[in-house]
């Protein structure tokens, strides 16, 4: 035991064994993790066993006590669930970069970004060199992966939008007719939709009826090859998975009429009225049997009764009846009026030089011993409607506020007739009324791909507002422009 006054402690133990521990301490551990040392004095009355200290107070050499939290660089080491985190986060921030780099336009994409700006350089298809940090092979690898996806997806979407490069844009909203190949398109598509569409957009197909007509006959051919997945029912999946496929194509091929429109949400309406315990067999045959009624009562009867009461209006001698380019309504009326109504008058067909569609009417009119006069242009049209008894116009759709959706050039003709007190006439049947509203020709219309260069382009209609309009004629008779939207409401009623 040593005393209060004694030598040093350390005097009682070899300085051997004590002093090569404590440079090893001081050599592995921070200094304000040294041990207290041994040769202080003890205080009064205290007594401390002079041997050398216990060896479980030694702290291990290779794990030394002050790094166990601690990385390499003095940084703090993360957990298993906090690395995860962090690398998920690192993902998500290369993956918005690739976005953006992919959106942004060629100019921008080259240019040097933040150190991860590779990624948008490998979205071309480029190649970079790798760095040597342990993380980047993985991220690399990841985006080389999407860069091999990446062109098949933005190729067609540009091909797309070249056919717009040209056009003003105060006129960048309106639409134009594609040459949509089929291998472009969805793998839903049905053929006979393939094939109407590859029609439309090389129109072959001009007539808002014709084409209404065509593409219900198309969705019937859908719904006889139509089968219900397992576990679902038809009026649940026929809409969202099978026709609407459908017309997305079609309105990529050419912009849907308004008849078109109306005809798809009819379409859509039944359907989610048919009962989900109904067997797939009657369903079917249920839609099937409405398509067949619509085409029907809304176009086969409506066109009957139109053309008999537009021929009504023709006087029995000496008319002189004006059209504009060649409609399917006018040219039955007519014909019904000379063939079955044995009436007596003169046509003048006046034609758009630009696509002169009436120039074939001419020949089918007089060989019915009607006498025509073909006028291939629109100039002088003050001097050649004086004579006029009556204009018809075959409208292609109307509009809630009364004004007519024609063929490019109508206008112009309505103008010239009111000035000069002459009647005109709108025949049209009200599967093509739409609650839209248009004051102008460049809210709604389409550009013509065969007349559209860099200088310059033709839209395909224009809009007659209704105090050029005499009269419409639909299949429910003989109103005025401005009782549109009451029709509409009481067709809705039935």
């Amino acid at each position: 035991m040593v005393t209060e006054g004694s030598g040093p402690a350390q005097g009682t133990v070899p300085s051997g064994t004590t002093k090569p521990i404590q440079q090893e301490e001081r050599k592995d551990a921070p200094p304000a993790r040294a041990p207290p040392k041994n040769d202080q004095p003890t205080g009064p009355g205290n007594t401390t066993p002079a041997t050398a200290p216990a060896p479980t107070t030694k702290p291990a050499p290779n794990k030394p006590v002050a790094r166990d939290n601690q990385g390499p660089s003095g940084e703090k080491k993360l957990s298993n669930a906090e690395l995860k985190a962090k690398a998920k986060a690192e993902k998500q921030a290369r993956r918005a970069q690739q976005k953006a780099a992919q959106q942004a336009p060629p100019a921008s994409a080259g240019a040097p970004h933040a150190p991860q700006g590779h990624a948008g350089n490998e979205a071309k298809g480029g190649k970079h060199k790798q760095k040597s940090d342990a993380s980047q092979p993985a991220a690399s690898a990841n985006s080389k992966a999407q860069s091999t996806k990446q062109p098949i997806v933005m190729a067609p979407t540009a091909k797309n939008t070249d056919h717009m490069a040209d056009v003003p844009e105060c006129f960048s909203h309106l639409s134009m007719a594609k040459r949509i190949s089929i291998t472009q398109a969805d793998k839903d598509v049905h053929p006979a939709v393939l094939a109407l569409g590859q029609k439309m957009g090389a129109f072959a197909l001009t007539n808002s009826t014709d084409r209404l007509e065509a593409t219900l006959l198309a969705f019937k051919q859908v719904i006889d090859s139509y089968t219900t997945p397992q576990g679902s029912t038809l009026s649940r999946h026929f809409t969202s998975h099978v026709l609407n496929p459908q017309v997305e194509y079609l309105s990529a091929c050419r912009p849907m009429c308004f008849s078109m429109g109306n005809a798809v949400r009819w379409l859509k309406m039944q359907v989610s009225k048919i009962d989900i315990d109904l067997p797939e067999a009657d369903a079917k045959k249920y839609l099937t049997e409405a398509i067949d009624n619509f085409l029907r009562e809304r176009i086969h009867v409506a066109d009957v009764v139109i053309v008999e009461l537009a021929a009504d209006l023709i006087s029995p001698q000496g008319d002189l009846v004006v059209t504009f380019m060649h409609d399917p309504l006018v040219e039955r009326a007519l014909l019904h009026a000379r063939l079955e109504q044995q009436k007596n008058f003169r046509v003048m067909i006046i034609d758009d030089p630009l696509e002169p569609t009436g120039r074939a009417l001419v020949p089918r009119l007089s060989e019915k011993g009607i006498r025509v006069s073909y006028v291939p242009h629109l100039a002088a049209l003050g001097t050649l409607l004086q004579e006029a008894s009556l204009v018809f116009f075959g409208a292609e759709s109307m509009f809630s506020n009364g004004a007519m959706y024609a063929c490019a050039g109508t206008c112009d003709v309505a103008l010239f007739a009111n000035d000069l007190g002459v009647p005109v006439i709108g025949l049209c049947s009200t599967i093509n009324f739409t609650e839209r509203v248009a004051i102008d020709s460049q809210t709604y219309n389409e550009i013509d791909p065969d007349h559209h260069t860099a200088d310059s382009f033709r839209l395909l209609f224009d809009t007659t507002p209704d105090k050029y309009i005499t009269a419409v004629v639909t299949e429910l008779g003989k109103t005025a422009p401005a009782s549109v939207p009451v029709i509409m409401r009481k067709l809705e009623e039935l």
